[in-house]
This record gives C-alpha cells, structure tokens and sequence, in this order.
C-alpha cells in the first residue's frame, strides 16, 4: 500500500503540503524545493547529492530528460577494485540503493484523476491507479517511481508468454514476474508424484500454480502473504482457463491441510530488501527458504513431495554455502530423493560487463524433490 505521509514545502512566498504517495515504500523527503525548466542536470545533482528533493513544476518531457541525465551522472562513479564475490555484491547492491535513493528524489505533483498537471504529461491514469490505489486529493510521487509504474503497466497490459503455459502471464505492479523461463520449465518436467492436489507458497503471479493445473493436477491451493500478489495470482489463473482448479489464498507460508505435492520458490538472495518490490528477490538470513523446509514435514501428506526451486547464485557468491542448505534439509528430517539443474538463459548470464558476472556464470537454477525421512 503506498505511503501517505503529507508533505510540505514552500512556493511563490506561500506553504503547501500533499500527500506523499510511494508504491515501494520510500520514506517522504524531508526537504522539498520547487524546481522549473530553468534547472540544469548539474543543478540537480548538487541538489540530490544534498538529500534535497526537487519538486517539478515545469514540462514533464524535461522532467524526464533531467531524470536521465542524473542517472547518467550517478552511473558514471569510481569503479572499485575487485574483491571477493560477496564484496562485489554488497558494493552493487549499494551502488543501486544509492542511485535509488538520488533518482528518487526528483518529484512531481499528482492530482485526483489521476493526472500529472504539467505541460506535455501522459496518460498516467492506469497505471497510477495500480501502484498507488486511489488518488482522491493532490499528492507527490517521485518521478522515477511513476516511470517504473507506468512500465509495469505496460507489462501487465501486454503480459509476458511463458512458453511452459503456451499463453501469457499479466504480472500487476510489485509482483514478481517470470522473466527466467528455466525455472518454470523445471515444474513443467519433473514428475508428478500426484494429480490430486498442490500447494503453491509464495506464488506471485501464480505461474508455477498455472503450470501444475495445465499438467493436470485437480487442485491446486496457490498462497502468498500480499493482496497484490492473490489478485495478480487469481486474474491469471482466469485468463489462462484454470480458474475450476487452481485458487489463490492469502495466507502466510502454507494453506490449512496437507497436499502430496507443494512447490515453492523462495527468493534466491539472503540478503536485505532496500524496497518492498525487493521482497521476491531478496530474504534476510533466507528465512522464508528455511521456514518452508521447517515446516514441510508437517504440510505434506504421507509419501508426498516438496519441490523447492533454487538458485545456487547466493552459493556463488559466498552468501549461503551448500552445506547450510543440506544441514538446513537434514534438520527439518528431509531426505533428497533427486535434484534436476538447468543453466540459466537470460542475457547477464552472459554480459562480462555486469558486476556480478563471474558469479552468474556459473549459476544452476535447481529443483530439489524432497521427502520425509
């Protein structure tokens, strides 16, 4: 839900305030000051680098122009010398948490429609309305955040095909989407230990839930603890003709009941979230990873399997050893019964200019068949 702070700042000799809105959780700026056309990207730079938000009241096509040209500026820092994998993670995640955080901080109004009223603005009416709900008095929103919004929505609208569906996936603002393929179709292959019924946690869009219903599995309960995420979820599952098999649940980890299958692919990072939209991708000291392997046991219907969908990038990158998953699954009383690996395709797997290549690289995406001892 976005913040709803009020801000205030000072313009043309008179106070006024708005709410403060952010899809992704950002705090409101402290200091705002109203900035025209007459603003130049250095300008803004100093400004920015002083944590002083510039509120835009001039053309928004050079709104967008200053935005780029700050991002230009931020990306062109100091490049540090090399160190070990979980350094060079650290100093990336860092670098992307400080570029956020400076690009975050050049704002334009909002008001109830909703409308940007600045000269030349676009239609933002959908796809404000899915990041931020209802806009019924004038707000502030930071322009990045609005940019990223309006391209989630362009996302949602189009959707994206996964080929293991043979139809597409609509991912609605701060879900994550299936953008990596090799994970899907790892559910797609492996074997069915039951038709009868799945649990899916943590689903997101609903993808693997889709999947399972496709191959035939009579139910499927798919959970996630975001409303957004359940309504993501279900608008899927209807488009793609599953909607009398698979259901989505708000629930926290696992739905009532036990299953003789469920899936989960928890987020592969153990490492802090900066923003709500990094909750898919990032899970301080993998806790969601090791709660779902503590309760396991005590969701699964006898002879049933657990389907954890891994990555081995944190491994790479000196974040969790293999040891702490395999002492993770003995403790919880699994056993592996079989592990299918595939090699992720998508392009920074191959791009020796990203940061983190080296740990890419060598990246395996796993399914891990588990059972009780």
């Amino acid at each position: 839900m976005a913040d709803t702070a009020v801000v205030a700042w000072t313009e043309a000799g008179h106070s006024k305030t708005a709410r403060w809105r952010s899809a992704n959780g950002r705090p409101a700026p402290a200091r705002i000051e109203v900035v025209t056309n007459s603003l130049t990207a250095d300008e803004a730079n100093r400004m920015a680098s002083q944590g002083i938000a510039m509120l835009w009241q001039g053309d928004f096509h050079n709104a967008r122009q200053i935005l780029n040209a700050l991002d230009r500026r931020v990306g062109a820092g100091t490049k540090k010398a090399p160190g070990t994998p979980a350094d060079e993670f650290y100093r990336h995640r860092q670098s992307r948490s400080h570029r956020a955080r400076i690009l975050g901080l050049l704002l334009i109004p909002v008001d109830p429609g909703p409308v940007v009223p600045l000269r030349r603005s676009p239609d933002i009416q959908a796809a404000a309305a899915e990041a931020y709900g209802e806009i019924s008095e004038p707000s502030v929103v930071s322009l990045h955040e609005l940019v990223g919004a309006i391209g989630a929505h362009e996302w949602r609208r189009n959707g994206v095909h996964v080929e293991a569906l043979q139809g597409r996936i609509h991912p609605h603002y701060g879900t994550f989407f299936p953008t990596r393929s090799e994970y899907v179709d790892l559910v797609a292959a492996a074997p069915l230990p039951s038709d009868t019924l799945a649990f899916d946690v943590g689903t997101g869009t609903g993808v693997l839930a889709a999947v399972l219903a496709r191959r035939g599995v009579q139910r499927v309960v798919a959970t996630d603890n975001e409303p957004r995420a359940i309504a993501c979820a279900g608008e899927n599952f209807r488009n793609l003709g599953v909607q009398d098999r698979a259901e989505a649940v708000l629930a926290d980890m696992f739905p009532p009941g036990r299953a003789p299958l469920i899936v989960c692919n928890p987020p592969w990072i153990p490492a802090t979230p900066h923003s709500s939209l990094d909750n898919a991708v990032y899970d301080p000291g993998s806790r969601m990873l090791f709660r779902f392997l503590d309760e396991l046991s005590d969701h699964l219907e006898p002879g049933g399997e657990g389907w954890l969908v891994l990555s081995d990038l944190a491994e790479h990158l000196g974040l969790r050893s293999r040891a702490e998953l395999l002492d993770a699954i003995g403790a919880a009383g699994l056993k592996v019964m079989e592990r299918f690996d595939t090699r992720p395709t998508h392009p920074k797997a191959s791009d020796r200019n990203d940061p983190l290549f080296e740990a890419r690289s060598a990246e395996v995406t796993s399914l891990w068949r588990l059972a009780v001892r």
